[in-house]
């Protein structure tokens, strides 16, 4: 007999949070839950390709249903008991190969889950399978050789960005109430920007990686929650921040206050945060970031939401060099880079083939890099650090775009120009991200409108203070509260089967 009485609608049009009320409520069982997620999933993922390397039906039913003799034993193992998660195919999870999006590691299966699967699996979560992403991570656009290409939710026509592409459009289609995924470049922000749910990057430290080769100077990725509200957003920080004995470099803060704004966001009180804001604007950085017709005159009107809420909206800069900035960048990631892929050329010089240009692009030019060289860039992310902090001391938030192209075709690598300018490397197109990961600080994506033909969905990035996630998640809170239709919108019905 189904327990569905009292719920309207499709179980999958829940939030995590929602739906984990209704799991324990008893008014749904963790069985109903996966039977409507699975058969979702198999009727959109395979022209989706969202998720990849998904368990057997039977197996995940047979887990769903010991969640539901737990319950009724009165045993709830978290928020997420019952709840079906895909992890990023960046992260290890037991039993599912780690693939990185690469042939070379199809069969590649780890000992131990990561810190954040292992969390995630601890507040109750059933790991149904990974979620796509571009080979090794590298590019902003989710496509590799083995699974294929993973197309934006609002127009398969598009790209999904990436390389958290696949946990964005599972997101966007329902495929999965909640998501994980990681973000070096943005990775967390543009594919939530393009599929129109939300993406935060946490505070460097804030959600330590685990295991890994080095726990000391890699430290510009970070993995971090994705989801369809702040509140489920926040909830899923909570659960995966915090610190490990094993990452020395993990920040101490208490959870509580992130765990807190779950509490509040969704609630019209929630707009409060918004009155008093200072946003600080910085556009297209004085026109140093080239960036398509709409996105910037897009932004700016979403912005004049929050301004008639109580928001201040004033035009910011950055005091350093914007192009020495690069420069230390393009150092700092061929150095964190060239490192992943390297083992495997080293043992099988053969392996070239088999590894897409950018990726070798990255690891060519790691080769022969100095000391020197790099601490040079190190004393310039360090003023760059500075520069930002400055900022703060007029704003609270700075603000601009996710992306500066709209989203590109699925069958093109990456955009050559923008507006007419060149660009000189495969990533030079997501500049307008590197600037909260290069300083350490707490960014997220918003839902901030659609391109003029309505098909593709439009971010905005917002950069909170150093270790403002809380602070940060409260804002992204307030423009949910005043954008409840804009949130609430879904890819029309031809993506959704």
């Amino acid at each position: 007999m189904s327990m569905m009485t009292g719920l309207s609608g499709d179980l999958t049009d829940l939030d995590a949070t929602a739906l984990s009320a209704a799991i324990h409520a008893q008014q749904v069982s963790c069985t109903e839950v996966m039977q409507a997620y699975l058969a979702r999933i198999h009727r959109l993922n395979p022209q989706a390709v969202a998720m990849v390397n998904l368990a057997p039906d039977e197996a995940l039913l047979t887990q769903a249903a010991e969640c539901d003799a737990e319950l009724a034993r009165g045993h709830s193992r978290g928020w997420l008991h019952g709840i079906p998660q895909a992890i990023k195919d960046a992260s290890n999870a037991i039993g599912f190969p780690t693939t990185y999006g690469s042939p070379l590691l199809l069969r590649s299966m780890p000992r131990e889950d990561n810190l954040m699967t292992a969390r995630m699996k601890a507040a109750g979560c059933i790991v149904i399978g990974k979620t796509n992403m571009p080979e090794f991570g590298l590019g902003s656009h989710t496509f590799n050789t083995p699974f294929g290409a993973t197309p934006n939710a609002w127009d398969p026509a598009v790209s999904a960005g990436g390389s958290s592409g696949g946990a964005a459009v599972a997101l966007a289609l329902r495929l999965l109430p909640v998501a994980d995924g990681s973000d070096f470049m943005g990775s967390l922000r543009n594919p939530a920007g393009w599929n129109h749910v939300l993406g935060f990057r946490p505070s460097q430290g804030r959600v330590p990686f685990y295991p890994v080769p080095d726990v000391w100077v890699n430290q510009l990725g970070t993995e971090g929650p994705m989801a369809r509200s702040v509140r489920d957003l926040a909830r899923l920080l909570a659960t995966q921040a915090g610190p490990d004995p094993r990452t020395p470099l993990a920040l101490t803060d208490p959870v509580d206050d992130i765990a807190a704004v779950a509490q509040e966001a969704g609630t019209p009180q929630a707009a409060q945060a918004l009155k008093g804001l200072r946003i600080g604007w910085l556009g297209d950085l004085g026109g140093h970031l080239a960036c398509e017709d709409g996105i910037l005159s897009g932004l700016e009107s979403h912005l004049q939401t929050a301004v008639a809420a109580g928001a201040k909206v004033v035009p910011a800069r950055l005091n350093i060099d914007l192009n020495a900035v690069w420069q230390a960048w393009l150092m700092w990631r061929r150095a964190l880079v060239g490192p992943r892929v390297a083992p495997m050329l080293q043992a099988n010089p053969a392996c070239r083939a088999q590894i897409k240009p950018e990726v070798l692009w990255e690891h060519d030019n790691a080769q022969g890099l100095s000391y020197m060289e790099f601490q040079r860039a190190a004393v310039l992310r360090s003023s760059f650090l500075q520069a930002m902090v400055q900022q703060f001391e007029q704003v609270d938030v700075l603000a601009l775009p996710t992306a500066q192209v709209w989203p590109f075709a699925v069958g093109e690598r990456w955009p050559q120009q923008i507006a007419g300018r060149s660009m000189d490397t495969y990533h030079r197109w997501m500049e307008c991200t590197i600037y909260a990961t290069f300083a350490g600080l707490p960014a997220v994506s918003l839902p901030a409108g659609f391109h003029a033909n309505g098909r593709w969905p439009l971010g905005l990035q917002l950069i909170g203070k150093p270790r403002g996630d809380a602070a940060l998640l409260r804002v992204a809170a307030g423009f949910e509260a005043i954008a409840p239709a804009l949130y609430a919108l879904r890819p029309p019905a031809s993506q959704l089967g």
